[in-house]
This record gives structure tokens, sequence and C-alpha cells, in this order.
């Protein structure tokens, strides 16, 4: 099987940032919210946070809160009520977490995104702005699918794939998938009492993704199939991805102390995985920029507008852009901030000016040092 030493196992304790993915069936029950397990699981953010940790949280819970509030039957619901029961679910969802979580010091904000926040190119740069301005202040963002107004066709349908995308959008190093499973299996190990599980994932292969089954639980609707989707782009963004049985007190702690799980182990760090992701897109237009902003990209800087000459090309925010030196030397790729016009009209000027010239603030950057490969 495609399985390493447990040696080579990630620690939780190492992580940098973390995203951790929590399924309805662990938060809520028959009778309501798992207040107990919710508060269970506070501590551990808490303590993770001391670490010095930034900490996601992916959490379902958002439907399964509504329906009971509304009276709605169990089994399947049509998506007009999906989304009346996410819209009553959700501001009792956001207000659990604050509730167990403001005790120890930390605040919660709420962040809900479909999907087309993630394959649209604006959209995911300005996600990603919001999510790192989030973490960079200390809160910790709940974030869920925004199931009041998405249709079919732009759903994750799952928080396991809604999860790695956010992991991958905020860079983190290890996403944990809390689950009604204590890890990937050769089979469903209710139904086959062989089956074996993995400690640790090398490599994704088509023969272990055949081993994926449905999903266990009545609640949840991710199966171990959408898992090892998870975990595909997880770890093509750089970032290592567990699935561990969550119903535990203190999941996350146990975690630490080696409970039983199975590890999806990434080939590189977020940061150089989204180098490698921006350097293979094609470019949609060209920002020529002068012999200052050269050296300060080749330290490391963002490309602020003053340093750039030119700008030619029909893109739009969030695009792939090629940036070439005075002599027109290539230096890299990068995705923009601005509008092939917007750019034109502020190259040259000071970020100071760029709200006298649009009619609106915009960012300082043009291209953000994160979102640049020199």
């Amino acid at each position: 099987m495609a399985a390493l030493s447990a040696l080579c196992a990630p620690d939780i304790r190492n992580a940098k940032r973390l995203v951790v993915k929590i399924g309805s069936a662990l938060l809520v029950g028959k009778q309501g919210l798992k207040q107990g397990w919710l508060s269970a699981l506070a501590l551990d953010v808490a303590e993770v946070k001391l670490r010095g940790t930034d900490v996601v949280l992916v959490s379902s819970g958002s439907i399964a809160l509504g329906r009971r509030v509304l009276g709605l039957p169990d089994g399947a619901l049509t998506l007009e009520q999906s989304q009346a029961a996410a819209a009553v679910g959700q501001i009792r969802l956001a207000r659990a977490y604050e509730e167990v979580l403001a005790p120890h010091g930390i605040t919660t904000g709420q962040v809900l995104v479909t999907l087309e926040d993630t394959t649209d190119r604006r959209r995911y740069l300005n996600s990603r702005a919001t999510m790192e301005t989030l973490l960079g202040l200390g809160v910790v963002p709940i974030v869920n699918e925004n199931d009041t107004v998405a249709t079919d066709e732009i759903r994750f349908g799952d928080n396991d794939r809604l999860a790695a995308q956010i992991a991958v959008t905020v860079g983190a190093d290890q996403l944990i998938l809390l689950s009604d499973v204590d890890g990937f299996y050769s089979a469903n190990p209710k139904e086959d009492p062989t089956a074996q599980r993995f400690d640790l994932v090398e490599t994704i292969t088509p023969e272990l993704e055949a081993m994926a089954g449905d999903p266990i639980s009545g609640l949840s609707k991710g199966g171990m199939k959408t898992k090892v989707m998870a975990a595909k782009t997880a770890v093509a963004g750089g970032c290592a991805m567990a699935i561990m049985e969550g119903s535990v007190l203190r999941p996350l702690k146990a975690l630490a102390e080696g409970a039983a799980r199975t590890w999806f182990v990434a080939g590189a760090d977020p940061q150089v995985a989204r180098k490698r992701w921006i350097n293979a897109m094609k470019p949609r237009g060209e920002v020529t920029v002068d012999a200052g902003a050269v050296t300060a990209l080749r330290a490391g800087k963002s490309l602020l507008p003053a340093g750039v000459r030119a700008v030619s090309g029909n893109f739009g925010r969030g695009e792939p852009v090629a940036i070439v030196g005075p002599d027109g030397a290539g230096l890299g790729k990068g995705l923009i901030r601005y509008t092939a016009d917007e750019a034109k009209r502020i190259a040259g000027h000071k970020s100071g000016e760029i709200e006298g010239i649009l009619g609106y603030a915009g960012r300082a950057a043009l291209i953000h040092r994160d979102d640049m490969v020199i």
C-alpha cells in the first residue's frame, strides 16, 4: 500500500496555519447542538492558538441546526428547504462558536463562500485577502458554504472539498478532517472486518481512490470519496491532510498525542506549491517595470503602481500577467489586482493617488508578492 514510515508523519504541534473541518454529525445530534463537544473543541483551538498557530474552522451544521428549529423531517430536503434551513441555522451556528471561543479571548468571524468564490480569480483574490486580514488580526474565521444562495450548479456539495480549497486559499500547511471514521481504510470498516487503515499516504494512486466508499452516517454528506478528492486538492497545494475520528472530546489534543488517523503527505510547502500554480498559467497581458521595481521585486517586494512604465493586454482582476524589465527581459508572472484599464490609469502613480484616479481606495500593490513568481 502507498504508505510511509510513521517517522515521517506531520505533527499538528508544528503547524503554522491549521484548517479544521467539522462534520455535521459531530456537531449536531437529534437534540440539537452538542454543546459539550463544542466547548471541548474550543479548548483545543485556544491551545493551538497559544502555540502561535493560525486557525480556520470549516464547519458544517447550519442546515442540520436549522431543520430542527423549523421542524423539517429527516431525509432529503429540497433545495429551497435546504436554503431556508441554512438561513435559520447559520446565525445559530455562528453564535455558538462565538460563545464558546470568546471566554478564551478569541474573536470569531463568519465567512460564507460558494464554489464560484474559489473558481473565479477575482473573487478568489478577494476571499484570500479577507481571510489573510482576519488571520492577521488574530481572528478565527468560521467558514461554511453559503447554502442560502448557492444552487446545485455552484455548490461544493460537501465541506470536505470546501475545507481543502480554503486550506489552499489561505496557504495552510495542515488540514484536519474531523470525521466519523478514524482514517482512510482499504474498505468500509463498518462493512468489512478485514479492512486496514493507512497510517500515512505518500501518493494518491488510482488503486487507493478505488478503495473509497460511500458516506457512513446519516447526517454527513461527505463520504470517503470526497475526502480523497479533498486530499488531492490539499496536497497539490502543499498542505498535509489528516482524517481522524472526531467525536472524542478535544480531538486536536488527541491527534497530537497519537490518536489513530491517516495523514496524506504534501510534496511541497504551500508557498512553493502556489508559486508553481501561478507559473503554469498563461499570461493575459504584460506589465513593464522600471529598474527600481526590478530591484525591489528581486528583493521579495510587491509591485507598486509607481514602478510600472507600461501595461498591455486585455485582462481582468486576478488574472495572470507577465512582468518584464525596462529592457524587455522577462522577470516573472503574477496575478494582478486591477483590470487592464485600471492598471493603465494608475501606472507610474503612487499608491496614495489611486483613490483620486479610480474613485475608490483600491489596493496599494498592483501585484502582491504572494501572488507573484520572479
